[in-house]
């Protein structure tokens, strides 16, 4: 790897990706895997997987672990602004335009399907069970509470298994399995400024074969501007074939295993703090569609 220059690229939590510059002025981007080699390798074959069919990078190369040298992941480099930069400063009809391509790029997600649920394993994308999970939503709650939400009052951890109980009678209308990306957010999302096409979607590290409604729950979870919410879910109905509010529904119950896995790591970046916000409040209303702050309580 003849790199001129290594520089990280904004945006990411985990500060492994870098935006390089070979000999000739070309840009690469450059992903460590230092706490998952394995997915070095998982995530190029989804990508070469999806290309031509999603938005995302050439694979240029692939490194296994190898001494002290970590894993490496490159590819090409994507022109666009990150969504969740852009975002914030479009009018409501720009916010219907962008939110209508990504509604279109959760559902083409949605339309891939996989044989069975589980994460992928190795480079030939062979799916194995979850480990260590518990099966089930409601299970799932009950051994966060335990774990992690000790903290939460009576009323609310009462509050969480009921909910989880009625988001898993949701889950189970849909009989189904798919590639999802499972960080489905602006965050991920390259976007051309001025045109408002999506020109990139990246980091694959959580994508694993599971829910329909998974990645459309990531993207209405903190994103709530109604031209935005509309549009989305409308170009999603359209391409699946699902009433907008039937699949808002879904993708909020979906979207309760991520805030609930979040909210277990409050206090150790902001994402995760206004997540538990967000699971309180919607264990203190009974509502899957609670936002912060509200007050009202279940009867």
């Amino acid at each position: 790897m003849d790199f001129a220059s290594l520089e990280p690229l904004d945006g990411g939590w985990s500060g492994e990706t870098f935006l390089a510059r070979v000999g000739d002025g070309e840009r690469q981007v450059v992903r460590i895997h230092a706490r998952r080699p394995a997915r070095a390798e998982v995530d190029a074959a989804l990508m070469r997987l999806v290309r031509g069919l999603l938005p995302v990078p050439e694979v240029l190369d692939v490194r296994r672990a190898s001494g002290e040298m970590p894993a490496l992941l490159i590819t090409s480099y994507l022109p666009g602004e990150r969504g969740d930069v852009v975002l914030p400063r479009l009018g409501p009809g720009e916010q219907a335009t962008l939110g209508a391509g990504v509604g279109e790029l959760a559902a083409a997600l949605a339309g891939m399907p996989q044989p069975r649920p589980g994460e992928y394993a190795d480079g030939d994308l062979a799916i194995r069970p979850w480990s260590g999970g518990a099966a089930g939503l409601e299970a799932f709650a009950q051994q966060a509470l335990a774990q992690g939400l000790h903290h939460w009052t009576a009323e609310e951890r009462d509050g969480l298994l009921r909910v989880a109980d009625l988001a898993e009678e949701l889950l189970a209308t849909v009989d189904r399995v798919c590639l999802v990306h499972s960080d489905l957010n602006p965050k991920n999302l390259l976007v051309d400024p001025d045109s408002l096409t999506i020109t990139g979607l990246v980091d694959w590290e959580y994508a694993h074969a599971g829910h329909p409604f998974t990645d459309l729950g990531n993207v209405l979870r903190f994103d709530r501007q109604p031209d935005y919410v509309e549009a989305v879910l409308a170009t999603y109905g359209r391409v699946r074939g699902v009433e907008p509010s039937e699949a808002l529904s879904v993708a909020r119950a979906a979207d309760l295993f991520a805030l609930i896995e979040l909210a277990g790591r409050a206090g150790t970046n902001p994402v995760a703090d206004r997540a538990e916000d967000r699971l309180r409040s919607i264990a203190r209303t009974g509502d899957l569609h609670a936002v912060t702050g509200d007050a009202r309580l279940l009867g």
